[in-house]
């Protein structure tokens, strides 16, 4: 199974797509699991569902910084706009909003989180687009000798 595979089936299990996707790595974090989920918790919805960057790609900057803790700032920077550059010639962007809206989805941005229901998973490219930002988050790490 791909760390996208991965990613895609934790936010099937109703985890947020920043939290799905620092859930896909967790293994090579020598971090516990409950510091994981609340560190990504609010930037679910494009950071509390204000429908800014989407989520899985903001997952995906909080674990640039836990994988390189020896490179500044700078360096991170340029990786996370790496990978987001990467998804957004993918997906067209990496705003949550703007990814919603191209799948004639409502942006609410209520802090009122809705249901997962089997109609929310329908309707939404939330889980193709969680498993591409962990499979690019995936490539990136390879390239920069992160992973195997």
């Amino acid at each position: 199974m791909t760390r996208g595979e991965v990613a895609r089936n934790y936010f099937l299990e109703g985890y947020t797509c920043s939290q799905a996707v620092a859930l896909a790595f967790r293994e090579e974090l020598d971090i516990p699991e409950p510091i994981l989920l609340r560190a990504t918790i609010a930037l679910g919805g494009g950071m509390g569902r204000l429908r800014q960057t989407c989520g899985a790609v903001s997952g995906c900057a909080v674990l640039l910084g836990l994988f390189f803790p020896e490179r500044n700032k700078s360096e991170i920077y340029a990786l996370v706009q790496r990978l987001a550059g990467r998804f957004a010639e993918r997906n067209g962007s990496y705003n949550c909003g703007e990814l919603l809206k191209g799948a004639h989805v409502q942006a609410d941005t209520s802090p009122t989180a809705e249901a997962r229901t089997p109609e929310y998973y329908k309707k939404r490219p939330c889980p193709l687009l969680i498993a591409d930002a962990a499979d690019l988050l995936e490539e990136l790490l390879k390239e920069e000798g992160r992973l195997k």
